[in-house]
Protein backbone atom coordinates (compact mmCIF):
# COMPACT_ATOMS: atom_id res chain seq x y z
CA UNK A 1 0.00 0.00 0.00
CA UNK A 2 1.24 3.70 -0.57
CA UNK A 3 0.26 6.56 1.30
CA UNK A 4 0.44 10.40 0.40
CA UNK A 5 -1.13 13.09 1.62
CA UNK A 6 -1.20 17.20 2.23
CA UNK A 7 -2.39 19.01 5.70
CA UNK A 8 -5.59 17.99 4.94
CA UNK A 9 -6.23 14.64 2.94
CA UNK A 10 -4.84 11.29 2.98
CA UNK A 11 -4.95 8.80 0.27
CA UNK A 12 -3.75 4.82 0.44
CA UNK A 13 -3.61 3.49 -2.99
CA UNK A 14 -2.93 -0.57 -3.35
CA UNK A 15 -0.07 -1.24 -6.09
CA UNK A 16 -2.82 -4.18 -6.86
CA UNK A 17 -4.71 -2.41 -9.58
CA UNK A 18 -3.83 1.04 -8.81
CA UNK A 19 -6.43 0.93 -6.90
CA UNK A 20 -7.92 4.28 -4.41
CA UNK A 21 -8.83 2.08 -0.87
CA UNK A 22 -8.81 5.44 1.32
CA UNK A 23 -9.24 8.98 1.39
CA UNK A 24 -9.57 10.21 4.39
CA UNK A 25 -10.66 14.26 5.74
CA UNK A 26 -8.00 14.57 8.22
CA UNK A 27 -9.78 17.31 9.91
CA UNK A 28 -13.15 15.00 10.42
CA UNK A 29 -11.08 11.57 10.08
CA UNK A 30 -13.69 10.74 8.27
CA UNK A 31 -13.32 8.34 5.12
CA UNK A 32 -15.20 8.62 1.99
CA UNK A 33 -14.23 5.04 0.42
CA UNK A 34 -16.15 1.94 1.17
CA UNK A 35 -14.73 -0.46 3.02
CA UNK A 36 -16.36 -3.89 3.30
CA UNK A 37 -16.55 -7.54 2.64
CA UNK A 38 -20.21 -7.15 1.13
CA UNK A 39 -18.51 -5.28 -1.74
CA UNK A 40 -14.76 -6.46 -1.61
CA UNK A 41 -14.14 -3.50 -4.27
CA UNK A 42 -13.40 0.42 -3.30
CA UNK A 43 -12.21 2.31 -6.68
CA UNK A 44 -11.11 -0.84 -9.14
CA UNK A 45 -10.00 0.82 -12.68
CA UNK A 46 -11.69 -0.82 -15.16
CA UNK A 47 -9.21 -1.29 -18.79
CA UNK A 48 -9.70 -2.25 -21.81
CA UNK A 49 -13.52 -3.20 -21.14
CA UNK A 50 -16.33 -1.93 -19.32
CA UNK A 51 -19.35 -4.59 -17.72
CA UNK A 52 -19.03 -7.62 -19.38
CA UNK A 53 -18.25 -8.28 -22.98
CA UNK A 54 -20.74 -10.68 -24.89
CA UNK A 55 -19.33 -14.39 -24.51
CA UNK A 56 -16.68 -12.81 -22.19
CA UNK A 57 -14.75 -11.71 -25.73
CA UNK A 58 -14.45 -9.78 -28.54
CA UNK A 59 -13.68 -10.11 -32.06
CA UNK A 60 -10.70 -9.32 -33.88
CA UNK A 61 -10.49 -9.70 -37.71
CA UNK A 62 -12.90 -12.33 -36.38
CA UNK A 63 -11.10 -14.24 -34.51
CA UNK A 64 -12.30 -14.58 -30.42
CA UNK A 65 -10.46 -12.98 -27.81
CA UNK A 66 -11.31 -13.22 -24.68
CA UNK A 67 -11.86 -10.53 -21.82
CA UNK A 68 -12.96 -10.38 -18.56
CA UNK A 69 -15.30 -8.20 -17.11
CA UNK A 70 -13.94 -4.62 -16.71
CA UNK A 71 -11.12 -5.79 -18.62
CA UNK A 72 -7.96 -7.25 -16.41
CA UNK A 73 -5.93 -4.19 -14.76
CA UNK A 74 -7.40 -4.47 -11.75
CA UNK A 75 -5.54 -7.46 -11.18
CA UNK A 76 -2.25 -6.59 -11.99
CA UNK A 77 0.54 -4.98 -9.77
CA UNK A 78 1.31 -1.77 -11.36
CA UNK A 79 4.65 -0.24 -10.88
CA UNK A 80 5.54 2.96 -8.81
CA UNK A 81 6.67 5.51 -11.70
CA UNK A 82 7.03 8.34 -9.56
CA UNK A 83 6.42 9.30 -5.71
CA UNK A 84 6.50 12.26 -3.63
CA UNK A 85 4.76 13.29 -0.31
CA UNK A 86 1.32 14.45 -1.92
CA UNK A 87 1.52 12.64 -5.36
CA UNK A 88 2.07 8.85 -6.91
CA UNK A 89 2.10 8.16 -10.24
CA UNK A 90 1.59 3.89 -11.13
CA UNK A 91 2.15 2.54 -14.36
CA UNK A 92 1.85 -0.99 -16.19
CA UNK A 93 2.73 -1.94 -19.41
CA UNK A 94 1.38 -4.50 -22.24
CA UNK A 95 3.23 -7.59 -21.09
CA UNK A 96 2.72 -11.84 -22.29
CA UNK A 97 0.37 -12.02 -19.78
CA UNK A 98 -2.18 -9.83 -20.60
CA UNK A 99 -1.28 -10.18 -24.23
CA UNK A 100 -3.06 -13.22 -23.88
CA UNK A 101 -6.65 -10.39 -23.66
CA UNK A 102 -5.46 -7.91 -25.30
CA UNK A 103 -2.26 -8.47 -28.06
CA UNK A 104 -1.27 -4.80 -28.32
CA UNK A 105 1.29 -2.97 -27.09
CA UNK A 106 0.43 -0.09 -24.59
CA UNK A 107 1.31 1.60 -21.18
CA UNK A 108 -1.18 2.81 -18.22
CA UNK A 109 -0.46 5.33 -16.21
CA UNK A 110 -2.29 6.82 -13.10
CA UNK A 111 -1.06 9.72 -11.19
CA UNK A 112 -2.75 10.30 -7.82
CA UNK A 113 -2.19 13.96 -5.89
CA UNK A 114 -4.19 15.16 -2.94
CA UNK A 115 -4.81 18.79 -3.27
CA UNK A 116 -6.43 21.46 -0.76
CA UNK A 117 -10.17 20.19 -1.42
CA UNK A 118 -9.82 16.41 -2.31
CA UNK A 119 -7.99 14.10 -4.73
CA UNK A 120 -6.88 14.45 -8.25
CA UNK A 121 -6.91 11.27 -10.42
CA UNK A 122 -4.82 11.27 -13.92
CA UNK A 123 -5.14 8.35 -16.87
CA UNK A 124 -3.02 8.28 -19.35
CA UNK A 125 -3.24 5.74 -22.21
CA UNK A 126 -0.06 5.34 -24.16
CA UNK A 127 -0.33 3.52 -27.42
CA UNK A 128 2.76 2.08 -28.12
CA UNK A 129 1.89 -0.36 -30.80
CA UNK A 130 1.96 -0.12 -34.52
CA UNK A 131 -1.82 -0.04 -35.22
CA UNK A 132 -4.91 1.80 -33.56
CA UNK A 133 -5.49 0.72 -30.17
CA UNK A 134 -9.73 0.99 -29.11
CA UNK A 135 -10.45 0.57 -25.63
CA UNK A 136 -12.41 1.80 -22.73
CA UNK A 137 -11.52 3.50 -19.68
CA UNK A 138 -13.41 3.97 -16.36
CA UNK A 139 -12.76 4.83 -13.03
CA UNK A 140 -15.33 3.09 -10.29
CA UNK A 141 -14.82 4.80 -6.59
CA UNK A 142 -17.37 3.51 -4.35
CA UNK A 143 -18.39 6.47 -1.24
CA UNK A 144 -19.67 6.23 1.92
CA UNK A 145 -23.44 6.92 2.11
CA UNK A 146 -24.73 8.25 4.61
CA UNK A 147 -21.71 10.60 5.66
CA UNK A 148 -22.94 10.59 8.85
CA UNK A 149 -24.84 8.71 11.69
CA UNK A 150 -28.67 9.01 12.18
CA UNK A 151 -29.02 9.29 8.28
CA UNK A 152 -30.14 7.13 5.47
CA UNK A 153 -29.72 6.96 1.91
CA UNK A 154 -32.91 8.16 0.95
CA UNK A 155 -31.63 11.52 2.24
CA UNK A 156 -29.39 12.02 -0.23
CA UNK A 157 -29.21 13.66 -4.19
CA UNK A 158 -27.52 14.27 -7.33
CA UNK A 159 -26.76 17.68 -8.71
CA UNK A 160 -25.94 17.47 -11.88
CA UNK A 161 -24.24 20.58 -13.97
CA UNK A 162 -25.11 21.90 -16.39
CA UNK A 163 -29.25 20.90 -15.14
CA UNK A 164 -30.37 18.88 -18.47
CA UNK A 165 -33.83 19.49 -20.09
CA UNK A 166 -33.87 16.22 -20.53
CA UNK A 167 -31.84 12.95 -19.02
CA UNK A 168 -31.63 9.57 -20.53
CA UNK A 169 -29.91 6.45 -19.06
CA UNK A 170 -29.30 3.06 -20.88
CA UNK A 171 -31.74 0.40 -20.40
CA UNK A 172 -30.05 -2.37 -18.62
CA UNK A 173 -31.18 -6.07 -19.22
CA UNK A 174 -29.55 -8.79 -17.05
CA UNK A 175 -29.32 -12.49 -18.92
CA UNK A 176 -28.29 -12.78 -15.98
CA UNK A 177 -25.30 -10.78 -16.26
CA UNK A 178 -26.29 -7.36 -16.87
CA UNK A 179 -25.87 -5.79 -20.37
CA UNK A 180 -27.45 -2.77 -22.18
CA UNK A 181 -30.41 -3.54 -23.79
CA UNK A 182 -29.98 -0.72 -26.88
CA UNK A 183 -32.58 0.95 -25.59
CA UNK A 184 -32.82 4.39 -23.72
CA UNK A 185 -35.06 5.08 -20.53
CA UNK A 186 -35.53 8.70 -19.10
CA UNK A 187 -34.53 9.50 -15.84
CA UNK A 188 -36.40 11.27 -13.15
CA UNK A 189 -34.62 14.50 -12.33
CA UNK A 190 -36.26 17.77 -11.54
CA UNK A 191 -34.35 21.05 -12.14
CA UNK A 192 -31.13 18.84 -12.43
CA UNK A 193 -31.68 17.03 -9.21
CA UNK A 194 -31.61 13.23 -8.76
CA UNK A 195 -33.64 11.77 -5.92
CA UNK A 196 -31.68 8.73 -4.60
CA UNK A 197 -32.96 5.65 -2.94
CA UNK A 198 -32.30 2.14 -3.33
CA UNK A 199 -35.48 1.06 -5.38
CA UNK A 200 -33.86 2.82 -8.64
CA UNK A 201 -31.24 0.31 -8.63
CA UNK A 202 -33.09 -2.85 -9.08
CA UNK A 203 -32.50 -3.03 -12.50
CA UNK A 204 -28.63 -2.71 -11.62
CA UNK A 205 -26.32 0.11 -12.84
CA UNK A 206 -27.68 3.58 -14.03
CA UNK A 207 -25.65 5.09 -16.71
CA UNK A 208 -26.36 8.74 -17.35
CA UNK A 209 -26.33 9.23 -21.26
CA UNK A 210 -25.49 12.86 -20.78
CA UNK A 211 -22.12 14.30 -22.58
CA UNK A 212 -22.91 17.73 -21.94
CA UNK A 213 -22.34 16.99 -18.31
CA UNK A 214 -19.04 18.68 -16.34
CA UNK A 215 -19.94 17.76 -12.90
CA UNK A 216 -22.19 15.60 -10.68
CA UNK A 217 -22.06 16.31 -7.04
CA UNK A 218 -23.56 13.81 -3.84
CA UNK A 219 -25.18 16.16 -1.16
CA UNK A 220 -27.10 15.28 2.09
CA UNK A 221 -30.61 17.12 2.71
CA UNK A 222 -29.36 17.36 6.02
CA UNK A 223 -25.95 18.29 6.63
CA UNK A 224 -23.67 20.46 4.59
CA UNK A 225 -21.36 17.69 3.37
CA UNK A 226 -20.59 17.43 -0.24
CA UNK A 227 -18.91 15.12 -2.87
CA UNK A 228 -18.05 16.72 -6.12
CA UNK A 229 -16.75 14.87 -9.36
CA UNK A 230 -15.44 16.54 -12.63
CA UNK A 231 -16.75 15.05 -15.74
CA UNK A 232 -15.69 17.13 -18.31
CA UNK A 233 -12.85 14.37 -19.80
CA UNK A 234 -15.96 11.71 -19.26
CA UNK A 235 -18.36 10.28 -21.80
CA UNK A 236 -20.74 8.98 -19.50
CA UNK A 237 -20.99 8.63 -15.61
CA UNK A 238 -22.49 5.24 -13.75
CA UNK A 239 -23.88 5.48 -10.41
CA UNK A 240 -24.19 2.13 -8.69
CA UNK A 241 -25.14 0.40 -5.28
CA UNK A 242 -25.57 -3.40 -4.70
CA UNK A 243 -28.43 -4.30 -5.97
CA UNK A 244 -30.91 -5.63 -3.05
CA UNK A 245 -28.31 -4.79 -0.21
CA UNK A 246 -29.46 -1.60 0.87
CA UNK A 247 -25.98 -1.09 1.31
CA UNK A 248 -24.62 2.31 2.18
CA UNK A 249 -22.43 3.26 -0.67
CA UNK A 250 -22.92 4.80 -3.36
CA UNK A 251 -20.53 4.24 -6.82
CA UNK A 252 -20.15 7.61 -8.99
CA UNK A 253 -18.29 6.09 -11.98
CA UNK A 254 -16.63 8.36 -14.62
CA UNK A 255 -16.80 5.94 -17.76
CA UNK A 256 -14.84 6.18 -21.66
CA UNK A 257 -16.90 3.28 -22.90
CA UNK A 258 -19.50 1.20 -22.54
CA UNK A 259 -20.59 -2.11 -21.34
CA UNK A 260 -21.69 -4.26 -24.64
CA UNK A 261 -25.16 -4.56 -26.15
CA UNK A 262 -26.92 -8.00 -25.22
CA UNK A 263 -25.98 -10.54 -28.34
CA UNK A 264 -23.86 -8.23 -29.93
CA UNK A 265 -20.40 -9.65 -29.91
CA UNK A 266 -18.39 -7.01 -31.84
CA UNK A 267 -14.85 -6.55 -33.39
CA UNK A 268 -13.11 -4.52 -30.80
CA UNK A 269 -12.41 -2.23 -33.57
CA UNK A 270 -16.02 -0.81 -33.73
CA UNK A 271 -17.01 -1.27 -30.34
CA UNK A 272 -19.76 1.30 -29.32
CA UNK A 273 -17.97 4.27 -27.65
CA UNK A 274 -14.37 2.73 -27.42
CA UNK A 275 -11.73 5.43 -27.26
CA UNK A 276 -9.62 4.84 -30.41
CA UNK A 277 -5.42 6.20 -30.59
CA UNK A 278 -3.36 6.21 -33.40
CA UNK A 279 -0.41 4.15 -33.24
CA UNK A 280 2.57 6.28 -30.70
CA UNK A 281 -0.28 8.74 -30.08
CA UNK A 282 -1.57 9.29 -25.75
CA UNK A 283 -4.68 10.26 -24.56
CA UNK A 284 -4.73 11.66 -20.83
CA UNK A 285 -8.44 12.01 -19.09
CA UNK A 286 -8.54 13.62 -15.33
CA UNK A 287 -11.15 14.07 -12.96
CA UNK A 288 -11.02 15.39 -8.91
CA UNK A 289 -12.82 14.47 -6.27
CA UNK A 290 -14.08 17.43 -4.48
CA UNK A 291 -14.83 17.04 -0.51
CA UNK A 292 -16.52 19.56 1.09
Amino acid sequence: MITIQNDKFQAIINEVGAELTHLVDLKTQRDLIWNNDLWQKHAPVLFPAIGRSNDDAYLIDGQKHEMPQHGFVSGLRFDVKDQAVDHVTLSTKGNAETQQYYPFKYELDITFTVVADGLHLSFTVDNQDTQDLSYSLGSHPAFNVPFEDGETFDDYELVLDPKPTKLEQFEIVKTPNPYRSGKKLEVAQTDGVIALNYKMFDAGLIILDDSALKSITLRSKKNAHTIKLDLTDFDYVTLWTKEGANAPFLCLEPFNGLPDVSGDLRELATKEANHHLAAGQQETMQYTIHVN
